[in-house]
C-alpha cells in the first residue's frame, strides 16, 4: 500500500524549512527520500485509531498521552504509516515554539487533508468500509484505476485505488 499526501512540501515551505535548489542533477539524484508519512490533525484521535485498526488492519505502533486522552498516534502497515495530532497537542508542541510554529498550527486548521492510498485489491477494502461515508463513489477512471472514496472520522477525505497488474514484457 502506497500513500501519497500533498502538503507537506506546503508545511515545509511554511517552516523555512524548504531545501535550496540542488546545484546540479548530480546532487538531486543523491536524495534518497526513506519515506514519506501524513500526519493528519484532528480533535480526538480515538475514533481514527478504531477506523484504522478495526476495519484496515493498521496497528498501533506508538501512541503519546496528552491527558486522559491520546494525542499523538502513529498507525502502521504493510511498510506504510500514518501519523494523528490532536490540535491541542499541537498547540503544545510547535505553537509556543516560534512565529513559524504558531503559522503550521493556524494553517494545520483550515481543512481537511486528502489521501490517496493504493492498494493491491479493491474488494475487501470495500467490504471492510462498509457503513463510512462515500465520499466517491467506487468508479473507474481514465487512467484504467478502481477507486472508492471516503471520509475518516474526523472528516479527512482518503481515495482507496486498484490499478490493475502491468503487462509482463
Amino acid at each position: 500500500m502506497r500513500i501519497l499526501a500533498t502538503g507537506l512540501a506546503g508545511v515545509a515551505l511554511l517552516l523555512g524549512l524548504a531545501p535550496a535548489q540542488p546545484k546540479s542533477n548530480t546532487e538531486a539524484t543523491m536524495i534518497h527520500v526513506k519515506r514519506i508519512t501524513p500526519v493528519l490533525y484532528v480533535e480526538e484521535i480515538e475514533p481514527c485509531l478504531k477506523f484504522w485498526t478495526e476495519r484496515m488492519g493498521f496497528s498501533n505502533a506508538a501512541q503519546v498521552p496528552d491527558g486522559n486522552k491520546i494525542g499523538f498516534l502513529m498507525l502502521q502497515k504493510d511498510g506504510t504509516e500514518i501519523m494523528y495530532q490532536t490540535f491541542a497537542s499541537q498547540d503544545k508542541d510547535v505553537a509556543a515554539a516560534s512565529k513559524a510554529g504558531r503559522e503550521l498550527v493556524q494553517a494545520s486548521r483550515k481543512g481537511p487533508s486528502f489521501l490517496f492510498i493504493e492498494v493491491e485489491k479493491l474488494d475487501p477494502l470495500i467490504a471492510a468500509i462498509k457503513g463510512v461515508e462515500l465520499v466517491l463513489p467506487e468508479r473507474k477512471t481514465f487512467y484504467g484505476s478502481r477507486e472508492i472514496g471516503v471520509k475518516d472520522p474526523a472528516g479527512h477525505y482518503i481515495i482507496f485505488a486498484e490499478f490493475p497488474p502491468k503487462p509482463q514484457s
